[in-house]
């Protein structure tokens, strides 16, 4: 079955859609989905060809389907093939590129290494708030006492 007739009947009606606002974008959650939005292009059920960036307990997992899988196979999960990052996050944003341009999707490059980009920040520890600074008045009694 073609992508675009799975496009077709997957559109109107799947269990990934997300419908917040009555008129608002559509989102979808589907695995394979890099940037969420419901639309043929980023759908990871209607392209045969997906890249996949999800969090793992090590780093950043990157599933992508083996080159010579075909499109629709009986048992995809020998059809994917999942990289684990755990040397850093420069490595995991190379690996990312690779995934994208090698599994005939060049055009999600981009999308693929925001997503790895985002991943990453969320997992960074945010630096510690400094102390604030007394000024004005407070800062001339401070001073005081501590002579």
């Amino acid at each position: 079955m073609s992508s675009d007739l799975e496009w077709l009947l997957l559109r109107q009606n799947n269990s990934f859609i997300v419908k917040r606002v009555p008129e608002g974008p559509i989102f979808s959650k589907e695995a394979g989905n890099l940037v969420n939005i419901h639309s043929q292009k980023y759908s990871g059920l209607a392209n045969a060809r997906t890249v996949d960036v999800r969090p793992s307990p090590n780093g950043i997992a990157i599933t992508h389907r083996k080159g010579k899988a075909p499109p629709r196979a009986v048992r995809p999960a020998y059809a994917t093939n999942t990289i684990g990052s755990r040397t850093g996050p420069r490595r995991a944003l190379g690996i990312a590129a690779q995934a994208a341009r090698r599994n005939y999707r060049p055009d999600l490059r981009a999308a693929t290494l925001a997503r790895v980009s985002a991943l990453i920040a969320a997992r960074k520890e945010p630096k510690p708030t400094p102390q604030k600074k007394v000024r004005g008045k407070k800062a001339k009694e401070i001073a005081q006492v501590s002579v």
